[in-house]
């Protein structure tokens, strides 16, 4: 079966997760831009050399830079049998241009996933994350606490909340998706995009449950 999906939702929603498994379930390769940005940057490319400039002053790279990337990506062998995007478009410009690059390689979205969960859940599940100081291993003080309290269970690291992770970043996030993000929504289905709603309360299975019936039966 080939799927062309497109993942979409606010921080803290689970898409990390649930791309994972929706890559492995449907034999699609991941296609998240963040993760593309630092691989061509690591492998010193040009566009990644491009990117890197911007970066370093603080600058968000272009849209046009992170389009060439998606084209390249979505050229590749891997990508005929279907593709997992993640992490674009952001705003309303951005879905425009990727409508327009799809079109322009004979490629369309079989479904637009919009991850929903009200912000309070949203808050809880962010600011519960904690990770290993030493080696990164992750863990939450409610789905997923460590055998003993703040401590790794791995390496026997401290567990610490990142910075970002604090309540008040969190909210201020969530503003921003809701003023920024949030309309791009509003022009998928105004633009006959495939969109299906998914319930993103709940445990990750349940969800994932959601997601994949809407895939399967859409």
């Amino acid at each position: 079966m080939s799927e062309n999906l497109l993942l979409f939702g606010p921080p803290g929603v689970g898409k990390g997760t649930q791309a994972q498994r929706l890559s492995n379930v449907f034999q699609i390769p991941h296609v998240a831009t963040g993760d593309m940005l630092r691989a061509a940057i690591q492998s010193y490319t040009p566009l990644g050399q491009r990117a890197k400039a911007f970066i370093d002053k603080g600058q968000l790279v272009p849209d046009e830079i992170v389009l060439e990337l998606l084209g390249e990506r979505l050229q590749q062998a891997d990508t005929k049998r279907g593709f997992l995007l993640d992490g674009f478009p952001r705003t309303i410009p951005q879905a425009e241009a990727l409508g327009g690059m799809l079109t322009g390689y004979g490629k369309k979205l079989d479904h637009v996933l919009v991850l929903d969960a009200p912000e309070e859940e949203l808050v809880t599940r962010i600011s519960g994350r904690r990770i290993c100081e030493s080696c990164q291993a992750s863990y939450h003080v409610v789905a997923k606490p460590a055998r003993k309290g703040g401590v790794c269970d791995r390496c026997g690291g401290a567990l610490i909340q990142r910075s970002d992770d604090s309540e008040s970043i969190i909210r201020n996030r969530l503003r921003e998706f809701a003023g920024k993000t949030k309309p791009v929504v509003e022009y998928f289905l105004a633009h006959g995009w495939p969109v299906r709603m998914i319930d993103a309360n709940g445990n990750m299975d349940q969800i994932f449950g959601r997601i994949y019936a809407a895939v399967l039966l859409s």
